[in-house]
């Protein structure tokens, strides 16, 4: 996935207030577009990417509207080396992708499995629904399969930091 880190390079770019950061500015050309927002949060359509090095590979997906809201996500291959993408049709014409076949990660999309957190259990990652990223025209959504190969409550290993290049 292409580095979009929120940095702090003076001289007109856009700010945004970010839960964890404080006030960051930013790239436009970085911003994820979500055009049907995403589900429980519909109103929710525009959000940057913050990838901080001491945190890698963990991605800060930061709401522009919400300084509150913050998603915390790891790249798909990073919560499963094995991942395979299944997107729907729909989603695929929906992201401006060919819909006859399944995008290639990394060069077409970025897939980002979203982390949840609940009390004192470990943290999972949501493999049944990613957020799934055009790179080319940014414009997001989070993909829900038809299959029921993965989990939403995928379980996340701690890996060695070797293991994760």
């Amino acid at each position: 996935m292409p580095r979009h880190v929120a940095c702090s390079v003076p001289g007109g770019m856009p700010q945004v207030q970010t839960r964890y950061f404080g006030s960051m500015t930013y790239r436009e050309e970085s911003v994820f577009e979500f055009p049907a927002g995403l589900p429980g949060f519909i109103q929710e359509k525009r959000f940057v990417p913050i990838e901080v090095p001491q945190h890698s590979p963990l991605i800060f997906l930061q709401s522009l509207a919400q300084p509150t809201l913050c998603f915390l996500s790891f790249p798909i291959l990073v919560v499963d080396p094995e991942y395979r993408l299944a997107v729907a049709r729909e989603d695929l014409l929906a992201l401006a992708l060919n819909p006859d076949r399944q995008p290639q990660l990394g060069t077409e999309v970025a897939v980002l499995a979203l982390l949840s957190f609940r009390d004192q259990l470990p943290a999972t990652a949501n493999l049944m629904a990613p957020v799934v990223v055009n790179l080319k025209t940014q414009r997001a959504l989070q993909a829900i399969r038809q299959d029921q190969v993965y989990s939403h409550q995928h379980p996340v290993q701690p890996r060695a930091s070797e293991q994760l290049c």
